[in-house]
């Protein structure tokens, strides 16, 4: 059976990670960006419209004012409306869906290795600290990229123009700006928590380690009267 405090760092390994998947689930059923630009009709200097895109990871709402003559309020499904758009951005909005859902499963794995840990002693090397250390590890790195991918694909990319102009095709778009969301912000907050998972790990497995070697401390650490018999 293992140690009281093994379980207990294992235990709170996997509830790190437990917390961690809860934050992701919520964060990918809430906003992630808000993108404003202002609008015009095309051949016109005078902007006075703005297009306002509230982007989630599966749905998004475009709020349009004067642009390019009337207003309105358009909702859409993400994927499908992007795959009318051009490849480029479909393309980095399904990478972030592919690598959360991986990070998803990752943190579960994590989850099932602590547990079975925190209940018994695996000989297994994939099946003890290692392998928490490489689920939530990759968990970690994976959801970094997600990041970096998001803010690239809402800032870089034409993603928002091309959208609007699927509701709008005489509209003059100019002047984008975006804001991050609490869903997105959410993801670092996943990050964290899955580093926290590790480092739980490594302090019982450092500790245990230490242990070891106090136990296996060579002879010739021993006193030289004793040695003498």
């Amino acid at each position: 059976m293992p140690s009281t405090k093994k379980t207990l760092h294992f235990m709170c390994s996997a509830l790190a990670t437990a917390l961690s998947v809860g934050v992701m689930g919520y964060c990918m059923s809430t906003q992630w960006a808000t993108m404003t630009m202002e609008c015009t009709q095309i051949g016109s200097s005078f902007s006075d419209g703005t297009a306002v895109i509230t982007l989630e990871l599966f749905v998004g709402i475009l709020n349009r004012n004067f642009c390019p003559s009337f207003g309105g309020q358009n909702s859409f499904q993400v994927i499908p409306k992007l795959v009318e758009t051009g490849v480029t951005s479909v393309v980095l909005h399904a990478l972030v869906l592919c690598l959360l859902a991986l990070c998803l499963l990752f943190s579960a794995c994590s989850i099932l290795i602590s547990l079975y840990n925190s209940v018994s002693n695996p000989y297994e090397t994939y099946m003890g600290p290692v392998g928490v250390y490489v689920c939530s590890a990759l968990s970690a790195c994976l959801s970094v990229v997600v990041l970096i991918i998001f803010v690239v694909n809402v800032n870089v990319t034409s993603m928002a123009e091309d959208l609007v102009k699927k509701f709008s095709p005489d509209a003059d778009l100019r002047n984008k700006s975006s804001e991050m969301k609490l869903g997105y912000y959410l993801v670092i907050l996943y990050t964290l928590l899955s580093l926290l998972a590790i480092a739980l790990i490594y302090m019982y497995d450092h500790a245990a380690y230490t242990h070891r070697r106090e136990q296996q401390r060579p002879t010739e650490d021993a006193p030289k009267e004793i040695m003498m018999y």
